[in-house]
């Protein structure tokens, strides 16, 4: 029984002592825990926008949000049409500050 409380106790120190390790690791950007929850909200917003739309060229598209609002879309759509509502979308997001466009018109064969 003591074998089981002195690993059960040793699991729980190494689980301790490397959380600062891990939040390091996750910070190496200099972002705060603020910022990088600001940002992933930003992302998630144009994230679900696009999927709103149902167009399935706008499933292909990657959102990124750096620490200062700024966007950045790529990957592929149908249609420059469908890039250019991307790019309104992700502009009419609150806290989006510029938004650079990377995507390509990639016609299905």
């Amino acid at each position: 029984m003591n074998s089981r409380l002195a690993a059960r106790f040793g699991f729980i120190l190494a689980a301790a002592l490397s959380l600062p390790l891990a939040t390091h690791a996750a910070d190496a950007t200099g972002s705060t825990a603020t910022e990088y929850v600001k940002d992933s909200v930003i992302t998630t917003k144009i994230k679900a926008e696009l999927a709103e739309e149902k167009l399935s060229s706008l499933v292909k598209i990657n959102v990124d949000t750096d620490k200062k609002g700024a966007v950045t879309l790529s990957g592929s759509a149908a249609s420059q049409a469908a890039i250019d509502r991307a790019v309104a979308i992700a502009h009419g997001v609150k806290g989006v500050t510029s938004v650079r466009n990377h995507i390509k018109v990639v016609v299905d064969k």
